[in-house]
Parts: C-alpha cells; sequence; structure tokens
C-alpha cells in the first residue's frame, strides 16, 4: 500500500490558481500540513503579494534558480523543517525534464526523498463549486450569450448586406465582444463551421466564406476571473432542410432528455445513456462519437465526465455540460451543448440561449 505524501508539490498551473488565487505563468507550490508555500520569480512577487490568500508563505527563487547549490540548500531546509519524506507529486502535469529537476534538488545527504503520485487529487476538490465560483461561471456564462446574441446579428447583417464573412472572421469577432463585453479571454478558440464542415466535430476555422443557405455550427466560451463558460448552438441562415430538421429535433430531444433525468448521485456513464440512447435507437450511433458531456470550471475541460467509460457518480454543485450530437459526413453536422448545475433532484441550466429552430 502507498503511504501517504507528508508534503504535496502543486505544479499544475489552475490548481495553483484554485489554492492561491495566483495566476502567473511561473511558479509552484509545495503544501505541508502547517503551512503553504508559493515559489516564484522577480516578474510576479508584487502581483503575488497583492493577489494571493492569506496563510501563504511567498518564496522568491529569482536568485535561487541561478545558483543550484544555494537553491539545494534553501529548499532542503524547507523540507527538513516539515519532515519531508515522501513528496506527492502530479505525474499528470510535470514533464520529465521537470521532474528530473525536481529530484535532483531533493536529494538530501542525511536522508531520501521518495515521490508518490497524486494526480487528480486537487481536481477532485474542484470538482465541487463554491457558491463564489457558481456565481462567476454565472457571470462568464452572460457575457457568452450577450456575445452569441450579437455574432448572431452579425452574421445576419452580413448575409442581408452581401458582405462576405468568413469562418475566421466569426473566430475573431467573438473574441473582439467577449472582450468588450468584459471577458478577460475566451475558454478555448471557438470552433466556427459552415455548411459541410459543421460535420467535424471540432473544425478548424478557415476562409471559407458564408454562403445563404448555410448551416452554422458555433461553440464558443468566455473566461471571467479565471472560470470558463461553453456552449454550442446551430444558426441556419435558411430555412432548415428536411433532413436538417429532423436531425436537428432528433439531437435536440436527445439533450433536453439528459437534461430532465440528469442529478446527483448518478454515475457519468448513466448521464451519458440518456442522450446517447435516443441517437443509438433512432439509428445513429455510428454518428456520434464523442463523450456526452465534461465538468466546466478553471479548465475548459475538468472532472466529471460524461462518458460511456466513466462511472464514478456525479457530485451535487458541480457544473457539466450535456452536448449530444449527430455527424453525416460530407454533408452536415448537429451539436447542442448548455451547461448544467448538478443538483440533489436534477439540474439548473445556466444556458438561457433558446434553442428551438
Amino acid at each position: 500500500m502507498q503511504k501517504k505524501p507528508d508534503a504535496f508539490l502543486i505544479t499544475n498551473k489552475s490548481n495553483i490558481a484554485y489554492l492561491s488565487n495566483f495566476t502567473g505563468s511561473s511558479g509552484f507550490m509545495l503544501l505541508t500540513k502547517n503551512l503553504k508555500y508559493l515559489f516564484t520569480d522577480f516578474r510576479y512577487i508584487e502581483r503575488a503579494k497583492n493577489t494571493i490568500k492569506k496563510g501563504i508563505n511567498i518564496v522568491d527563487v529569482t536568485k535561487l534558480w541561478k545558483n543550484e547549490e544555494t537553491l539545494k540548500k534553501s529548499w532542503h531546509k524547507i523540507l527538513r523543517k516539515h519532515k519531508v519524506k515522501i513528496l506527492g507529486i502530479e505525474e499528470s502535469n510535470l514533464t520529465l525534464e521537470r521532474f528530473k529537476k525536481f529530484k535532483k534538488i531533493s536529494k538530501i545527504k542525511s536522508k531520501k526523498i521518495s515521490f508518490s503520485n497524486i494526480s487528480g487529487k486537487i481536481e477532485n476538490q474542484r470538482e465541487i463549486k463554491s457558491p463564489t465560483e457558481i456565481s462567476l461561471i454565472r457571470r462568464s456564462q452572460k457575457i457568452n450569450e450577450k456575445t452569441f446574441i450579437l455574432i448572431n446579428k452579425f452574421i445576419h447583417l452580413s448575409l442581408a448586406q452581401n458582405r462576405p464573412i468568413t469562418e475566421m472572421d466569426i473566430t475573431w469577432k467573438i473574441k473582439e465582444i467577449g472582450y468588450s463585453l468584459g471577458a478577460e479571454e475566451v475558454s478555448f478558440d471557438p470552433i466556427v463551421s459552415f455548411g459541410k464542415h459543421t460535420s467535424m466535430p471540432h473544425h478548424l476555422p478557415d476562409k471559407t466564406k458564408l454562403k445563404k443557405g448555410d448551416i452554422i455550427l458555433i461553440d464558443m466560451g468566455m473566461k471571467y476571473k479565471g472560470y470558463c463558460s461553453d456552449m454550442t448552438r446551430m444558426i441556419f441562415t435558411n430555412s432548415p432542410t428536411p433532413e436538417q430538421k429532423k436531425i436537428y429535433n432528433l439531437v435536440l430531444k436527445a439533450q433536453e432528455t439528459a437534461i430532465k433525468k440528469i442529478k446527483a448521485g448518478i454515475t457519468g456513464k448513466a448521464a451519458d445513456s440518456y442522450s446517447r440512447n435516443i441517437i443509438i435507437k433512432a439509428g445513429y450511433e455510428e454518428n456520434y462519437g464523442h463523450a456526452g458531456g465534461h465538468g466546466i470550471g478553471l479548465d475548459i475541460h475538468e472532472i466529471p465526465s460524461l462518458s460511456e467509460n466513466y462511472a464514478k457518480k456525479l457530485k451535487e454543485n458541480s457544473i457539466i455540460t450535456v452536448e449530444p450530437g449527430i455527424y453525416l459526413e460530407g454533408k452536415f453536422g448537429i451539436r447542442i451543448e448548455d451547461m448544467v448545475l448538478v443538483k440533489k433532484t436534477g439540474v439548473e441550466n445556466l444556458t438561457k440561449i433558446p434553442k428551438k429552430i
């Protein structure tokens, strides 16, 4: 049986932000039984002093990194002070090169430091959102929705004025509007696809021009004070064809059925099956190849997962997406995605943009 670590070495940036509020690009944390340390360099010291949570000790490594022996002495002093024999590390985050550096500076003549994998430990804490986190995600989604409404107007006005626009034009417009409405950045590069491109779930936007009659898929999210939002909507620039209408309504039925049934205590596999089984029954199993949703917070993809192999139970106050889709190669694809707050008896849908054609 693996022994419990005496201290945790935290290198995952989102975990560092969660634990300390520190968002600099360079730094790591050491969590001991009694104290928490944030290690960063000159560029971020003042910023850290002004933003991190109380009770965290800031260690300036600017000079320490320049001299390996000085660095080792400082690091050893802290490890000895807290009697660290086993150091927990986030294996899923550490590169081999960086791990070797930590291993090298952790060699102490009088005692041997061993390492233990703690990947997922902090992420498990992050799964359940606090009232403050929920409020920030709500705000993020409001910005996202205001942006989408303006993008929808931009698209239809461009068509009405015969002004050519490309997939890339819309991705840049999403970013421009989002920033103007208070977003720090986008949660991810927007996915914008026209016509046949919609059959590729994660199409990379290019210079394809929009034509009247094209179906449009937009998957977009904003970041507000570090927290992400995520939403996918379809835009029809003309009346949908009978096949488009059929597939759209099937995906919508699958998604809304899942949203009505999901609640805390069911597994991610069960949550996924509520929408997937409807699509399978309709004969489109081969056209739906991705997970039915994912957790969201400081990262755009967090635990839990709505997928066929996720056996863990959904927890109250986690926030997930519900996003079934059907993709007909060379023709078109449909995906509808909402973000929901999981509760004991059901969910609260945080996404207010209408979904009816």
